[in-house]
């Protein structure tokens, strides 16, 4: 029966990582719907570059950062390519298995910063900087809720990551979107504000929420887990209750639907129920979804009223989503949350990580996008970004098909562009 057990968890774990991996593809396509048809392949391009470079970088540094041996609290000091002791790994499952879903998980959060930085960013650029937050910045703030870090240690929940993997994202694309700055022209008219396809965007949400799946209840980790049932139904209950609160806001409100902002509200369904999908009651579910599409309703225009220029609405999504996702398990706890009768500790302990999370995350990548703008430059020149990325990354004619006219080469200068 032990070896039984053993199985199953590891099919089911391989095959929620493989649901986490598929969502990757809806990464692509709900990006390449909202930006502007001639950066479509570009976008495509970064979440194909957040898959492979993200892998591995994963597989060198980050897993051994974020499982290895604790450091102080703060960090893992072994199991660095996939070689050494892993002291928190589950029991009865394989570590290749482990690592697959975990690596998948780092390459979500990743994926969360490209739609952010669309249209506008240097290829090389963004190559580094996918390395370098799939190796140090979201390995280590894991290790400090999941690895066996200070905050797991005060009691910190997060069971999927509202905060770990989302609010990390959500203000990581923040801090990136302020280094890049607008696009060109993007408040004074020159860059339409409309998706470039919409139908491509629902297509991608419509993955996203189906890979979900495995992102939640994969977490269990075990096939047999008494919660698994639970976690799933409420990963639905929340989707659905974000979808359709944000597709009414506007309605009640103006008299008018908004399409791109119902899936976005499923969306911050989603992100929100992450963190306490095995803690919460059904009917709590539906009430942590319903106020993330309230939030991203209202999150929405600040970001854009601030004049940070998000294409997708990141920010909004994962970063005010996964802020109230772990926010929401201090107050819906069955065991612990203010609502239950548990307090405030809980709430505090939430509250705190909360805060760690997306400091280290914003201050991480605001300080790596400053290096890579002094370095190797973050922006393209204002010809490429007018004529679209595709162009620049490659996605051009072929000069030498017969009757086409050369495509001049692209080549993007060292200086910044206002």
């Amino acid at each position: 029966m032990a070896a039984l057990a053993e199985g199953l968890n590891n099919v089911w774990v391989v095959l929620a990582a493989a649901l986490v991996i598929f969502m990757e593809g809806g990464f692509g396509l709900l990006e390449a719907g909202f930006v502007q048809a001639k950066n479509m392949v570009s976008i495509i391009t970064k979440v194909w570059m957040d898959l492979t470079a993200g892998s591995l970088a994963y597989w060198f540094a980050g897993f051994g950062l974020m499982y290895g041996a604790d450091r102080a609290g703060l960090f893992g000091g072994s199991g660095f390519l996939l070689h050494g002791a892993i002291p928190g790994l589950p029991p009865a499952l394989s570590p290749y298995a482990f690592w697959l879903f975990q690596a998948a998980f780092a390459v979500a959060a990743v994926s969360i910063v490209s739609g952010a930085v669309a249209e506008r960013m240097r290829p090389r650029a963004y190559l580094l900087f996918v390395l370098v937050m799939c190796a140090v910045i979201y390995p280590v703030s894991g290790h400090w809720v999941w690895g066996g870090g200070w905050l797991g240690r005060l009691g910190m929940r997060d069971f999927a990551g509202s905060g770990v993997v989302h609010a990390v994202g959500g203000w990581s694309a923040l801090a990136a979107a302020l280094v890049l700055g607008s696009r060109r022209g993007r408040w004074s008219g020159g860059v339409p504000a409309r998706p470039a396809s919409l139908t491509l965007a629902a297509a991608g949400c419509f993955i996203l929420w189906f890979g979900w799946f495995g992102f939640n209840a994969g977490s269990t980790l075990s096939a047999t887990a008494p919660a698994l049932g639970l976690v799933a139904v409420n990963t639905q209950l929340a989707a659905a209750a974000g979808g359709l609160t944000a597709f009414i806001w506007p309605l009640l409100r103006s008299e008018r639907c908004d399409a791109a902002m119902a899936m976005n509200g499923g969306l911050a369904g989603l992100v929100a129920i992450t963190a306490g999908c095995a803690f919460v009651t059904p009917l709590s579910a539906i009430l942590i979804g319903a106020v993330a599409g309230v939030v991203v309703n209202v999150a929405f225009p600040l970001v854009e009223r601030w004049r940070v220029d998000d294409p997708v609405g990141a920010v909004a999504v994962h970063g005010c989503g996964g802020a109230w996702g772990v926010l929401a398990v201090g107050l819906f706890a069955t065991r612990g949350g203010l609502f239950e009768g548990g307090g405030l500790h809980l709430l505090g302990v939430q509250a705190l990580g909360l805060v760690a999370l997306s400091a280290w995350a914003f201050g991480t990548t605001w300080l790596c996008f400053k290096l890579l703008a002094a370095t190797v430059g973050i922006r393209v020149p204002a010809s490429v970004e007018e004529a679209g990325l595709d162009l620049g990354w490659g996605i051009a004619p072929a000069p030498d098909v017969e009757g086409s006219a050369p495509v001049p080469a692209l080549q993007p200068a060292r200086t910044e562009s206002a």
